[in-house]
């Protein structure tokens, strides 16, 4: 399975917004139909960290460029985030544990 990439969008919103909630679901929709997408893990807070997983650089910089999800960049950066992180990474290896 490895290697694969991990795009890693950190962030830190302006204000709560039921528009952004809309707009989240409708990217998570759209991601999963993408090609090369794998999965996400995602963790919100003061500091929201989501993690996407995919199979090539090339099936990530597609996603970057899906209209509805450059619409999606433009309202973040116009109206919901103070700040946001992305950070693109190889991985080349992986282990998990599971306490049964």
């Amino acid at each position: 399975m490895t290697p694969y990439y991990a795009v890693i969008f950190t962030s830190k919103k302006k204000n709560s917004d039921p528009a952004y909630n809309q707009m989240a679901e409708l990217m998570e929709s759209l991601a999963v139909q993408q090609d090369g997408y794998m999965h996400h893990d995602s963790a919100k807070n003061e500091i929201g960290i989501t993690v996407s997983y995919w199979k090539s650089l090339e099936s990530i910089s597609k996603w970057k460029s899906q209209l509805d999800h450059q619409t999606a960049q433009k309202l973040g950066r116009d109206n919901w985030y103070e700040w946001y992180n992305v950070r693109i990474c190889k991985v080349e290896r992986e282990y998990e544990f599971e306490k049964k």
